[in-house]
């Protein structure tokens, strides 16, 4: 009698008549099935966990590249941003002169709404002397100025220079202006810090602030 593998691999006996296959051909055709179906399983999980890894491989590559996209972007605005803060530093300030002899420089145009008078403001400010030497900054004290704008609680100046008149602007919130105020407009005669002969601002000086309007308090 003829075993199953000898039919399978005999086509010249292919009009014999074939008995049903023995216990032990039965036995190996199902272990031979089982095998099939582990190697089987056992390629279609190899096929799967390739998948997964080349899909891991592309979402990693996706998010290293999102990655470096963000970390570029931001380098450039960072880039940006200083070359901005730069250029405001080192560009020339052309002063225009009013009437009454205060002259003033925008370096930065505001884009919010300019103040009114007797409003409560904050403001930012860098004071000079006109041989450059600074007697005065908020910026140092890490607080800006907070007061009543166009009521003579600052000096006339100021006023002026922010809220506008004479020729002069309103400063709109967010703006930079750099303001040149002759003693008139500053201490005058009398200067100010004034102690044993000696004057934080002497008498008779020409002032220059550098003034950063935040807003209303």
């Amino acid at each position: 009698m003829s075993s199953l593998p000898f039919s399978l691999a005999s086509p010249a006996h292919t009009k014999q008549i074939r008995s049903p296959p023995t216990a032990q051909a039965s036995s190996a055709f199902k272990t031979f099935g089982n095998n099939e179906q582990r190697f089987n399983k056992k390629a279609a999980n190899e096929q799967l966990q390739v998948n997964v890894e080349k899909t891991s491989m592309s979402l990693l590559g996706r998010r290293e590249a999102i990655g470096l996209g963000l970390s570029f972007t931001a380098l450039v605005d960072f880039l940006g941003q200083n070359a901005a803060v730069a250029a405001e530093a080192t560009a020339p300030c052309e002063f225009t002169t009013t009437p009454s002899g205060l002259a003033f420089c925008d370096k930065v145009v505001g884009f919010g709404p300019e103040a009114s008078k007797g409003q409560l403001i904050k403001a930012h400010y860098t004071g000079k002397l006109e041989n450059g030497k600074v007697f005065d900054s908020s910026y140092n004290r890490g607080k800006p100025l907070t007061f009543r704008i166009g009521v003579g609680e600052v000096i006339k100046g100021w006023d002026q220079g922010i809220l506008g008149g004479d020729g002069v602007p309103p400063m709109l919130a967010g703006g930079k202006r750099t303001l040149k105020l002759p003693p008139q407009l500053g201490y005058g005669m009398r200067g100010a810090g004034c102690k044993g002969g000696s004057c934080i601002i002497p008498p008779d000086s020409v002032l220059l602030f550098d003034v950063e309007f935040i807003g209303k308090a």
